[in-house]
């Protein structure tokens, strides 16, 4: 019985070897698939440059397109073109023919506004006309910059209208006919241009205030009244009066100009 029980259990050379080698390939088995577990992991955490892309294009399409620039107050005013004009107000009613405008390039439209004459419809532009509020609801436009855009709009429909020219910085001297009373500009101040003055609303310069006024009086009073006649930044032409006499005018900016330390 104890032969028979050592001859069961007795293991051959062929079968030790083998047993051997299991042995060693077992872990190494284990190891090989240790590591290629963690290699998958790595792999699953590798960026996506694709989506990286993807992201910052979204970024880039997001970024707010406005832009805040210092402006500064005693700069020349740049007068836009028509078709400039055009593009930043008057696309949005006259490109679809919103509220009765006429729409751009429609014939039908502005035949008969076109036979009203450009005069006309300049006048009618600046102040306003059934729905459309006056310069088109910008009151930063300029005399100047209403007519261009009229012209460019009547002339895309068939009018042959001439766009004004900018005023040459020169001619500003010779802007005024008379030479202004400003003991006459004061009332014209306090009917029309107190509303703003007075106070420094929309950046407006108060009389007197010589900090504000400096920089103005520097540039004399022909480059005042020109921008008081057709507008500049935040102020409309003529202070928002169009009917207000040129004459007047010249007046109330003669008063705030020698009220803040200018001489005539």
């Amino acid at each position: 019985m104890a032969d028979s029980h050592a001859k069961m259990t007795q293991t051959t050379p062929v079968e030790f070897i083998i047993s051997v080698v299991a042995g060693l390939l077992a872990p190494l088995l284990a190891i090989f698939l240790i590591v290629q577990l963690v290699l998958g992991i790595q792999a699953g955490h590798k960026p996506d440059v694709s989506s990286e892309a993807a992201q910052k294009a979204t970024l880039a399409r997001i970024k707010p397109v406005a832009q805040l620039a210092a402006l500064d107050a005693n700069a020349p005013r740049v007068e836009k073109s028509g078709q400039e004009v055009y593009d930043a107000v008057c696309t949005s009613c006259h490109a679809a023919g919103a509220l009765g405008a006429p729409k751009f390039e429609n014939k039908g439209d502005w035949g008969s506004r076109i036979g009203q004459g450009f005069d006309t419809l300049v006048k009618n532009a600046i102040e306003g006309i059934r729905q459309m509020p006056p310069r088109g609801g910008d009151g930063d436009l300029s005399d100047i910059e209403m007519a261009r855009a009229v012209a460019y709009m009547a002339n895309a429909a068939g009018a042959q209208f001439k766009a004004p020219e900018a005023t040459a910085p020169a001619a500003a001297a010779t802007a005024v006919a008379v030479k202004p009373d400003p003991a006459k500009g004061k009332q014209v101040y306090q009917t029309i241009c107190a509303l703003c003055h007075a106070a420094g609303v929309a950046g407006a310069p108060k009389p007197g205030d010589m900090t504000a006024w400096g920089p103005r009086v520097a540039q004399g009073y022909a480059t005042l009244y020109d921008h008081a006649l057709k507008g500049i930044r935040g102020m409309p032409a003529k202070g928002g009066n169009p009917s207000l006499p040129e004459a007047d005018l010249a007046n109330a900016v003669g008063y705030m100009f020698t009220e803040s330390g200018g001489k005539l």
